[in-house]
């Protein structure tokens, strides 16, 4: 056995990739690293136990080229008696459809096509990311900004979740855990190391004229950003870079762990609310505080970056709300932190009530006035309306209620969250979202078909009564 064959192997066992029996796709550009690995998996496919096929996606990029790639594969395939899967995809005109970059496109629609493969053909894909792409992974995350999460790099296996997600239905984890994964054997081997192999074996490959055009980030920290680190730094910087990953993915596995214990002391999620306990997350030193609000928001479906993260936890200090992603925001509320999506510019409406005024609230159907009464008994002798006190601070808005906000009828012990209100009264759907209520500031002070709030009732006959009737049809 060739001693880079015996490195593989070491690696392999080392990260626990295959299994004895597992059928194994190679992923087969035509390119030096993929057919690499091909011929390294058959190598070792007596000591592993395993069962290999060759993959290849055609992107369609290249034209002939492309059509050439696919027929080489296909040759390195028969040649070696191993079954062959090829899927043809238009690269171009769907990351033109959808406004993304080739790169992305392609990325896509790989590993679409390798989730499917895995999900009905094979136990593992096997594709040849090297120690250096995994080198330039690192740097590329690191200049955009980073966490150990990002440094960690690209990891030795990629699970096939249970839901399809917008990266082909795949979650990037280290898992020993028997499963369907995609493998990467080479990410402890140098490029030059392959092609050192390759010659040595007698193997030709494809090239891609692609791979060398700079207008690629990608492709310039290739060939000019590493190379230059490399000759005046440290000869050995892709290594560093990929021990420092690995450092990442260790120190990601522990923190996960740990995070998934305590994230339960802080958080709540249910059909209510979604908040932080805020004196709860305050007794934890302040990396484990950033990884919680990360944990938090990623089960809301939310990826958050760092300022996103400090400004939450600086809600104490500097301001009300903090605006995330996807029209989703964090208010502190006492002593919770909690976290609001919000509705469809549509659904949304926000009018100034001036007192006395009135205003139409066409969102909700509903012409709203404000009067100021100062007469004893009432205005016509009729019996005494509650009215609002006036020592609210800010000026009245009338709009619809937000997920999450609390109002006290009268005749009730406590505050009571608007949802269940509406719902105790059968209102539902659309109707329910456009629910019409005063506030003053942050304080809800009046709820259409509720009135005014219990602690905000008027001592005397003095203060402003709200009235409200629905809009005459046309």
């Amino acid at each position: 056995m060739r001693k880079l064959a015996q490195s593989v192997l070491h690696y392999i066992r080392e990260n626990g990739l295959f299994c004895p029996g597992d059928r194994v796709g190679v992923a087969v550009s035509g390119g030096a690293d993929s057919v690499a690995l091909l011929h390294l998996m058959l190598d070792l496919r007596d000591e592993l136990g395993i069962v290999l096929s060759v993959l290849h996606l055609n992107h369609k990029l290249r034209g002939a080229e492309s059509e050439e790639d696919e027929q080489f594969a296909r040759e390195l395939a028969q040649k070696h008696g191993l079954d062959f899967d090829a899927e043809s995809r238009d690269v171009r005109a769907y990351a033109a459809a959808n406004k993304l970059g080739l790169e992305a496109a392609a990325r896509k629609f790989r590993y679409d096509f390798f989730a499917e493969i895995l999900r009905s053909r094979t136990d593992r894909v096997a594709t040849a990311h090297t120690l250096d792409d995994q080198a330039e992974t690192v740097l590329l995350k690191m200049s955009r900004g980073a966490g150990t999460r990002g440094l960690a790099g690209i990891y030795p296996k990629l699970t096939i979740s249970h839901q399809p997600s917008g990266k082909g239905g795949l979650d990037e984890t280290h898992s020993s855990v028997k499963h369907r994964f995609i493998v990467r054997p080479l990410l402890g081997t140098r490029k030059s190391q392959l092609r050192e192999y390759l010659a040595e074996i007698g193997q030709g490959w494809r090239e891609d004229a692609t791979n060398q055009d700079l207008r690629h980030t990608r492709n310039r920290i290739r060939h000019e950003v590493l190379p230059k680190l490399e000759w005046e730094l440290n000869p050995s910087f892709s290594e560093v870079l990929a021990e420092a990953a690995e450092i990442s993915r260790a120190e990601e596995n522990y923190w996960t762990a740990e995070v998934s214990r305590l994230l339960p002391q802080v958080w709540q999620h249910n059909e209510q609310d979604a908040c932080l306990n805020w004196v709860a997350l305050a007794s934890f030193p302040l990396a484990l505080r950033r990884r919680l609000v990360r944990a938090a928001a990623n089960s809301l479906g939310l990826s958050l970056e760092f300022c996103h993260v400090e400004q939450i936890l600086d809600l104490h200090k500097q301001s009300d709300r903090a605006m995330l992603p996807a029209r989703w925001s964090v208010t502190r509320h006492h002593n919770q932190l909690l976290f609001r999506a919000f509705r469809t510019a549509a659904a949304d409406y926000e009018y100034q009530l001036p007192v006395p005024g009135r205003v139409l609230v066409r969102g909700a159907g509903i012409e709203v006035e404000a009067l100021e009464v100062s007469a004893s008994g009432g205005p016509g002798g009729q019996k005494s309306p509650v009215l609002l006190d006036r020592r609210f601070k800010h000026g009245l808005v009338i709009r619809n209620w937000r997920a999450g906000e609390r109002f006290w009828p009268a005749h009730s012990k406590a505050p009571q969250k608007i949802k269940e209100l509406l719902q105790d009264r059968h209102i539902t759907g659309e109707e329910k979202t456009r629910w019409p209520v005063i506030a003053s500031g942050r304080e809800v002070i009046w709820v259409r078909g509720f009135g005014v709030r219990r602690d905000f009732h008027a001592k005397e006959f003095v203060g402003i009564l709200i009235r409200d009737s629905p809009l005459a049809e046309n």
